[in-house]
């Protein structure tokens, strides 16, 4: 019996011919080949040809400053050098909440604490003790109603007109370990008087406009998610 015929040794010998032409374009693998290209290591090696120069192959490129740019410190620090000089004691202040705080803005502080101001001032006058809540700090908020309380006692009734502020600016700054302090110079307009039981005016005036000057220190926590500032300190200037 024959265990070859013709075909199988035809196909035999087809299959060597297209083995050795294989063999001679692909080549023999020596060790020495190149490993297959990673496209997520590009970037983390340096190639021979950087290697051998000392070349790094970086993914940011530094790009040289345009005369007359601010670096980018100098640009962290332009909201803050405008609103006060860089030699002033209170630039330092004011620089480490904004690094404590990159959202600060002195300015924009100042444009919310007159807002918180005026509500704190009415709601004072009101006895409005939800609203007093939320702006002041516990302290402080027991001290107001406290006086709302006696105020309450003596059934008496503080009649108050906002007129405006005139003038609010920064006199102090401070981080005391994660929280950054504010005070804040306000001379505001108000018309205010006090009334008793029978509706007659025992301190103040209801038709006279008087400027007041306080100094008010707000507080927020940097590290905290709320955004708000808390009043955490009060002082009537003579």
């Amino acid at each position: 019996m024959d265990f070859f015929d013709f075909g199988t040794i035809f196909f035999l010998v087809a299959a060597v011919v297209i083995f050795m032409q294989l063999r001679n374009v692909l080549g023999r693998r020596t060790g020495n080949e190149r490993p297959p290209y990673d496209p997520y290591s590009a970037g983390r090696e340096r190639g021979p040809r950087e290697a051998a120069n000392g070349q790094a192959n970086e993914n940011v490129v530094a790009l040289p400053r345009r005369k007359g740019q601010p670096s980018r410190d100098e640009a962290n620090y332009a909201a803050i050098d405008e609103y006060v000089k860089p030699d002033k004691p209170l630039n330092a202040g004011l620089r480490a909440i904004r690094d404590a705080d990159s959202t600060f803005d002195p300015k924009t502080f100042v444009e919310g604490a007159k807002m918180a101001y005026e509500m704190i001032v009415m709601a004072y006058a009101d006895g409005d003790r939800k609203t007093l809540k939320n702006l002041l700090s516990r302290e402080v908020y027991e001290g107001f109603v406290a006086e709302i309380g006696k105020r309450e006692k003596r059934d008496e009734k503080i009649q108050s007109s906002f007129v405006g502020i005139e003038k609010a600016e920064i006199v102090a700054a401070e981080m005391k370990g994660s929280e950054a302090h504010l005070t804040l110079r306000i001379v505001s307009e108000l018309i205010s008087a006090t009334r008793n039981a029978s509706g007659e005016v025992i301190d103040g005036d209801p038709e006279t406009v008087v400027p007041v000057t306080d100094v008010w220190t707000f507080a927020r926590d940097t590290r905290s998610r709320d955004p708000n500032w808390k009043l955490v300190a009060t002082e009537a200037e003579d």
